[in-house]
């Protein structure tokens, strides 16, 4: 007699892990059905693997009920090597790869389309097996297995093919369904009394289900919806699939502010109050789409190719619903919605593009309350630039790429060129010219910051050292220091090392630093700047205006100069910004502070911060930043100083 203790214990824990399954969630997703769909055949093919051998057992004579149970159970436990299959491809969601061939998708159904026409048509065949003197394999049973086999080996392949998208954990998983039943058959083979296919497949979705879906993993616990891995995930799964699909993209533009007024408790429930509102978005689409929560106020919402137009509606929809007053436990709150319509790749080329795009573009962006196209602001060349930026300024730094620029800066007292900024510039072979918006901030965040800012600094020292410099007779040269440099604990001993290498006085060199390196209050950024002033150097605060000015930093920090922002020089014609300009410079004026005016390009400019009594101006209306050479030159042509050289 034939065992049934193993299916028995197979169906327990099928119902356990069944129960499991839903209070874990894990419904959501085509991955997730398929899995559930496999426990549902498991359990119906151990059902039926019980049924019948109980029938062979107690030898009933109920020919239709054996023939029925016997065929039932092979057909069920012999679709589950399909559905696995099915289920490894959602995994690596390349159904596109499979199912938009016609060919692709009939030899993909004909092994188990045989299985299944071979065993409905066996009650009159009798060439699988027959049930009148005991259950008996006939000639082709073994045919069954020879259908089953291309899944199995189709697994194998795919698994392997696909193995980048897969981490170890998965990958083990996976296999662990075709090494099991293999095992599960060879000991049927030998031991027939001994019934542990269904035992077999039952461990193996225990384990895919611990080392495969793993909600915790990618569900975010408070809104339900897909976290910031599981999106990277998928999308870097997309691009590497070559995948078309359409991504409605939600950044909340006062999300900071939101937070910082209602505190990190109200904002949870607001944040559940936008998942919610996006969810009943996707279910009047029908759910189309996947649904996923990043972070810090940004939702994203996945459709599939062929659903642009969902994608669309849902775009708009999402808007509309969002811009509107909500009230959010009895305050009324107003969203500043940015959202953004991308295909992807046609509009965004790849998955790190996607990813940096993604993060900030309410923050580039005028909000205009409509949904935006990708194709209208994103551009590919700067995040191209963005992507490669790393090895950008490693390549530049190897093959000595950057170069010091300078810009003039005019004496309104003097009536001549009295010093200049030193810029940093690089142009780089297959991207071109690098904008220092971009450049800086990488090289700060990468560290390269420190070896490009003594490069700077040296080659300003071996120009204000050289007989050149001392022809143009300017009083110095600005140089520029980075938040991430004055943070350095060697900044000062480095700088002064330099100037004693080229023998260059400290009148000679002026500092620069930011109005956001000012606001800082960090005690090495104090210590250098000390170390610096008490050495003789002296110091300017550029871009004054852009941020919220700390006046106590300024007047702490050993200052010279003070040079006004760009803004206010396009809004020199507003009265309230002019009355605001006139008691600013009244005011650093009795600080003794000189003033240099930025971006100035006209006379008319010119004429009215002379007026004003600033000290310098600096902008296009004399020069734009200009190489060495052709800086010398400039400066020598406008002061009639006759020069032999101008080596670079």
């Amino acid at each position: 007699m034939k065992s049934v203790a193993f299916d028995v214990a197979a169906l327990i824990m099928l119902a356990v892990l069944f129960v499991t399954v839903i209070i874990r969630k894990m419904t959501k997703g085509t991955s997730n059905r398929l899995f559930l769909l496999q426990i549902v055949i498991a359990t119906i093919s151990t059902s039926f693997d019980i049924f019948a051998v109980t029938l062979d057992n107690y030898n009933s004579q109920n020919y239709f009920l054996l023939n029925f149970v016997h065929t039932g159970y092979l057909i069920v436990h012999n679709i589950h090597p399909f559905v696995h299959m099915l289920f490894v491809i959602s995994l690596t969601d390349t159904w596109h790869k499979i199912f938009r061939n016609r060919a692709k998708i009939v030899l993909f159904l004909l092994p188990y389309g045989l299985d299944f026409f071979l065993l409905t048509t066996n009650p009159f065949t009798h060439l699988m097996f027959t049930v009148e003197n005991g259950y008996t394999h006939e000639v082709l049973f073994h045919t069954l297995y020879v259908c089953i086999m291309p899944y199995i080996i189709l697994n194998i392949v795919y698994i392997i093919q696909h193995r980048a998208l897969l981490n170890r954990r998965k990958i083990f998983s996976l296999f662990s369904m075709t090494v099991l039943s293999f095992l599960a058959v060879l000991i049927h083979f030998f031991i027939p009394a001994l019934l542990v296919e269904c035992f077999a497949i039952t461990m193996s979705l225990y384990i895919v289900s611990a080392g495969v879906l793993r909600p915790e993993d990618y569900i975010d616990s408070f809104t339900g919806l897909y976290k910031h891995s599981a999106y990277a995930h998928d999308m870097k799964r997309s691009f590497y699939n070559d995948k078309r699909v359409n991504i409605v993209m939600l950044n909340i533009g006062n999300y900071n502010t939101l937070t910082s007024m209602l505190g990190y408790d109200m904002m949870t429930d607001i944040l559940y109050k936008i998942a919610d509102t996006i969810g009943d978005v996707n279910k009047r689409l029908r759910g189309k789409a996947d649904l996923y929560f990043l972070d810090r106020g940004r939702f994203r919402m996945v459709f599939g190719e062929r659903d642009r137009d969902k994608a669309e509606t849902a775009a708009v929809v999402l808007m509309n619903e969002l811009k509107m007053r909500s009230h959010v436990n009895g305050l009324d709150i107003n969203f500043t919605p940015y959202i953004v319509l991308a295909r992807c790749p046609e509009e965004i080329e790849s998955f790190k593009s996607l990813m940096a795009f993604g993060q900030d573009f309410h923050e580039k962006n005028h909000y205009s309350g409509q949904v935006m196209l990708a194709s209208d602001v994103y551009d590919a060349n700067q995040f191209a630039i963005q992507n490669d930026i790393d090895k950008i300024i490693e390549r530049a730094l190897d093959g000595n790429k950057f170069e010091v620029y300078y810009q003039p800066i005019y004496s309104i007292s003097s009536g001549k060129f009295a010093s200049a900024e030193a810029l940093l510039r690089l142009y780089d072979e297959e991207h071109g010219f690098i904008s220092p918006e971009i450049l800086i901030p990488a090289a700060e965040k990468s560290g390269a910051i420190h070896k490009i800012g003594e490069f700077v600094f040296e080659e300003v020292c071996k120009f204000v050292s050289g007989d050149e410099f001392k022809k143009l007779r300017l009083d110095y040269i600005e140089v520029n220091l980075s938040v991430a440099q004055c943070m350095h604990g060697d900044l000062a001993d480095k700088i002064l090392s330099i100037m004693r290498k080229y023998d260059v006085s400290p009148n000679s060199i002026n500092l620069e630093i930011t109005e956001t390196a000012a606001s800082y209050s960090q005690r090495v950024m104090t210590e250098n700047l000390n170390k610096l002033s008490r050495a003789g150097l002296t110091f300017s605060l550029d871009d004054y205006g852009t941020g919220y000015s700390n006046m106590k930093r300024v007047i702490q920090l050993p200052l010279k100069i003070v040079k006004l922002d760009k803004s206010f020089v396009d809004e020199q014609h507003n009265p309230k910004m002019w009355i605001f300009l006139q008691n600013t410079v009244k005011m650093l004026k009795d600080m003794k502070m000189e003033i240099v005016v930025e971006g100035i390009e006209t006379q008319e400019m010119v004429d009215a911060f002379s007026n004003l009594k600033c000290d310098f101006i600096q902008g296009y209306f004399f020069s734009r930043p200009i190489c060495k050479r052709e800086f010398i030159e400039f400066i020598a042509s406008s002061a009639g100083i006759a020069l032999e050289t101008a080596d670079e």
